[in-house]
């Protein structure tokens, strides 16, 4: 049975939540009853279009589905990603090293906490000139080779964490196969101080290997030897084998377990570009940020539980109140790479249209998400999201504490998000428009504002960890495996097909945009 079946679900379709969302914010505390502070955190959610009744609704629902159910045995190490019959356990490398958790019989602790002691020395070696190139110099830049959660994650983390950068290291981020990504960085770059991070889960994926044997290519012609490349590549992988066959030696592995997915890998060994660009210790924060949340999700309850009622909203306004997207907004500079790490953590893991049974569903999952920082995007798209015919939900971000030493540019700035959660909730009626429907403003659109205390690296950690857990009771209540992603499999199999007849000096016997290619100088 689907879960749009359930008694919770009908009613929930039922229920009729008449009252507009200014009259809603005009009640008594409504604040106070809207709202959850958690240590680092707090969520308003008191311009959503929910009243008491509808959040009662929306908590049996996850009671129906087993949400909490699902939740201890994804904590357990239980195998509930079935169509690939492996366990989901990113939080298990946020865990501390005193604790167990069996896989298959085996205590899986140990394993991660001597890759982290390993990271440990590593980075350390790096950040004090005692991990030096072929030459004998210090390495001065880390270019991160990877795509997708191999890339995106690490990637916003370094860029978030700007103001915990170790001095005298530039780390560079590269993830697309158009050579020109590569050729930008390498322009900078010096081989002798360089240090290339391979980051692929499977040492296979096309977009990495091409730029990690392009860049290896580019070592190996300054130090007209290959060997040189101990010294100055480093794998972060699942697949030894592969790993020695680039040419990498093992003890410049860093391995990581294929119960991690790739979206959820920033706290794995996938991390380790995270850990040289800000210091051992701040990825050791971010760590116990996340395993912070982690705790709060697994013992709050359901009705105090930050995961859950972020994820219970977002199901208000996917299924009930008929959002397709997600707008999220972080007014904050440092944050501006978040709606991207985001796009993929839920539209890859929610982006399903059949059920963990493989029936096909009848109800809406994953919205599209899409968002810049505040304040640009209100001079982007913020029209839309005002006046056009869909009604967009935001998640607005901030924190109290500025990453800057001017509090005038910070007050503008939060002034700014609160006026238009405010508009948005509230709008502007005719009559003080001056009868000018042009001017009119409808509101009753619905946004939540999260609030950091501080962008710091514990903070970061819970935060991350709270979208994570969002994701996954989403992908519970929509009756879905959100830790799969066969929908990227089927282009990467046509584009390795197609490569080879582009790649072919023979004419095409295609009649399309590939004979036309080929017939136009390709190459």
């Amino acid at each position: 049975m689907l879960n749009n079946a359930l008694p919770a679900w009908k009613a929930l379709e039922h229920h009729q939540q008449t009252s507009p969302l200014r009259t809603l914010l005009d009640a008594p505390n409504r604040f106070g009853d809207f709202s959850l502070k958690i240590p680092g955190l707090l969520l308003d959610y008191s311009r959503q279009r929910v009243a008491g009744d509808t959040l009662a609704l929306l908590q049996n629902l996850a009671k129906e589905c087993d949400v909490v159910g699902w939740r201890d045995r994804m904590f357990a190490g239980e195998k509930i990603n079935a169509s690939e019959n492996r366990a989901v356990l990113h939080t298990a490398l946020r865990r501390p090293s005193n604790e167990e958790l069996f896989v298959d019989g085996m205590d899986v602790m140990p394993g991660i906490h001597d890759t982290l002691d390993r990271m440990k020395k590593f980075t350390d070696a790096v950040h004090l000139g005692k991990w030096k190139g072929h030459t004998g110099r210090p390495i001065d830049t880390i270019i991160n080779i990877g795509i997708g959660g191999s890339d995106l994650g690490p990637r916003m983390v370094v860029r978030a964490l700007h103001n915990y950068h170790v001095k005298g290291l530039t780390v560079h981020f590269v993830s697309n196969v158009d050579g020109a990504d590569l050729y930008n960085v390498l322009q900078t770059a010096n081989p002798d101080t360089t240090l290339f991070l391979i980051a692929s889960k499977t040492f296979t994926t096309l977009e990495t290997m091409a730029n990690a044997r392009a860049a290896r290519e580019w070592a190996g012609a300054h130090f007209r030897d290959l060997a040189a490349i101990k010294q100055h590549f480093v794998a972060l992988s699942t697949n030894e084998k592969a790993v020695r066959e680039f040419g990498i030696s093992p003890e410049n592995m860093f391995p990581f377990e294929d119960w991690v997915g790739g979206r959820y890998s920033l706290w794995s060994s996938i991390g380790l570009s995270i850990a040289l660009a800000t210091g051992f210790k701040v990825f050791r924060q971010l760590l116990e940020g996340a395993h912070e949340m982690d705790n709060h999700f697994r013992t709050a309850a359901p009705e105090k539980n930050a995961p859950i009622l972020l994820a219970l909203l977002g199901i208000w306004n996917r299924n009930f109140l008929k959002s397709d997207s997600l707008a999220v907004l972080p007014y904050s500079q440092n944050l501006e790479l978040l709606p991207a790490w985001l796009q993929q953590a839920d539209m890859e893991s929610n982006g399903k249209h059949v059920s963990r049974d493989g029936e096909t569903l009848t109800h809406a999952t994953g919205p599209v998400v899409f968002g810049t920082s505040g304040t640009n995007c209100q001079h982007s798209y913020f029209q839309l999201i005002h006046q056009g015919t869909d009604i967009i939900p935001c998640d607005f971000i901030a924190t109290l504490k500025p990453d800057h030493p001017w509090p005038d540019h910070h007050a503008m700035l939060i002034s700014n998000m609160i006026a238009q959660a405010n508009a948005l909730a509230t709008g502007r009626d005719l009559v003080a428009s001056g009868n000018d429907p042009q001017r009119t403003f409808d509101g009753g659109r619905p946004s939540t504002i999260l609030l950091l205390d501080e962008l710091d690296p514990f903070n970061l950690g819970q935060f991350l960890a709270l979208y994570e857990h969002r994701i996954f009771v989403q992908g519970i209540i929509w009756g879905i495996n959100s830790f799969d992603q066969w929908g990227v499999e089927l282009g990467k199999v046509l584009a390795g097909d197609l490569l080879k007849i582009l790649s072919s000096p023979e004419k095409s016997e295609q009649n399309d945009i590939v004979s036309h290619i080929k017939q136009s100088g390709f190459r």
